[in-house]
């Protein structure tokens, strides 16, 4: 698999999810404090269901601020080693819903 990035801005996730999706890759945005992000599509954190997804998704986690999921990336790799597993820099109080790209 190609190297990623810990964190994405939300810009680099847009960005990146329109590349990725465009060649045929899950990119989700994983919500692990079960507070949508108002605008965005997202995913609410849950193992079992996670663990379906084909091996290459890409799971981007947000919390409030991005600091806990950031310091959980070594637990959400293990538990997900076929997936590629990035946090949200600045988690959901940086989110924009205007931002577009």
């Amino acid at each position: 698999m190609a190297e990623f990035k810990d964190e994405w801005t939300q810009e680099e996730f847009l960005r990146a999810r329109k590349a990725l999706e465009a060649e045929g890759r899950d990119v989700l945005l994983v919500d692990t404090i079960a507070k949508a992000i108002e605008g965005a599509e997202t995913v609410l954190y849950n193992p079992f269901e996670l663990k379906k997804y084909p091996e290459g998704t890409v799971f981007v986690f947000y919390c409030d601020t991005g600091k806990e999921t950031k310091e959980r990336l070594p637990e959400f790799r293990r538990r997900f080693p076929d997936k590629i597993c990035i946090s949200l820099r600045g988690g959901r109080g940086y989110w924009r819903k205007s931002l577009r790209i």
